[in-house]
């Protein structure tokens, strides 16, 4: 019997991931960066040439395609926004993907939900969140080894939880999101105006290891927001750990240790507090994701 082929694809706003599996193993793997902006159309050639490409090469068509965007999709399948390459606004993803890959399952999900199905799948817990701290806040929720809420129906939004009622203003229009408190950029500009200058990603990270009040300040105001989100999810669904990841938290050693003592803050008589670790995956997260959907696909 032939092995089938799964094809997962890693979209962002300056490249493109793609990785191929067949059975348990990785057959291709490969990365292209996105030509100039032009449109949605351009994009979408440019992705047919390069699968293409790839499957000309392994010789085989996929069974299934999971995608991982960063955009919002809404339920007629169109994308409704994309800051990053706002010229997607409006198209029918579900269409152009299903054009690009005839006779497979195909299926999309937000980058940080697939990052939380990676996560979850290799840490071999089926109830689990993950935080994605970068230049935003994502993360997604695995219930019973599924995403929750799940493909077509909409993404995780973690970031866009309100944790702090007059808190700072987020790009979505509301005041006091997880995102505008807890995003690497914004934990630079809190520790900038803690520290009376400018801060950099580096100076934060040397700062932290030489126990320099600003930086602990800073980070410590940062994992409080991160842990009210958590303690959140936690009270309504219950999962068994939360792992932290992104290029943000990944790089300040010992993050998701000062995470663990403000959920430990917030607990409550009779709930113990919620188990933290780092993710394991990291850059590779949404991309195994995307590979681990299209496992889930039928044809």
């Amino acid at each position: 019997m032939e092995t089938a082929l799964h094809l997962g694809i890693d979209i962002g706003g300056t490249k493109v991931a793609l990785r191929a599996e067949a059975g348990a193993q990785c057959v291709d793997e490969s990365v292209f960066t996105w030509r100039p902006r032009h449109s949605a159309d351009h994009d979408l050639a440019q992705l047919a040439e390069r699968t293409g490409t790839l499957l000309d090469r392994l010789g085989a068509s996929p069974r299934a395609v999971g995608v991982a965007v960063p955009a919002t999709v809404g339920p007629d399948e169109r994308v409704t926004a994309w800051p990053n390459r706002p010229e997607w606004t409006g198209t029918d993803l579900g269409a152009a993907l299903r054009a690009l890959f005839p006779g497979a399952a195909v299926a999309w999900a937000d980058d940080g939900d697939l990052g939380a199905l990676a996560e979850a799948q290799a840490a071999d817990c089926p109830d689990l969140l993950y935080l994605g701290v970068g230049t935003g806040v994502g993360g997604g929720l695995v219930l019973r080894g599924e995403l929750c809420p799940g493909p077509g129906r909409g993404s995780f939004e973690i970031g866009h939880t309100v944790v702090e009622l007059d808190g700072p203003p987020c790009v979505c229009g509301r005041r006091g999101c997880l995102q505008a408190i807890a995003s690497g950029p914004a934990t630079l500009r809190h520790a900038a105006r803690l520290r009376g200058s400018d801060v950099t990603y580096d100076a934060l990270r040397q700062a932290w290891h030489d126990g320099r009040p600003w930086a602990v300040t800073a980070l410590r105001r940062t994992c409080r927001a991160l842990a009210a989100a958590a303690v959140s999810v936690q009270e309504l669904v219950h999962p068994r750990l939360l792992l932290l990841g992104g290029g943000f938290a990944s790089g300040i050693e010992g993050l998701h240790t000062l995470v663990s003592a403000q959920l430990t803050g917030l607990s409550r008589p009779g709930h113990p507090p919620l188990a933290v670790g780092p993710a394991s995956l990291g850059a590779l997260s949404s991309l195994r994701g995307a590979v681990a959907l299209a496992r889930l696909l039928r044809p």
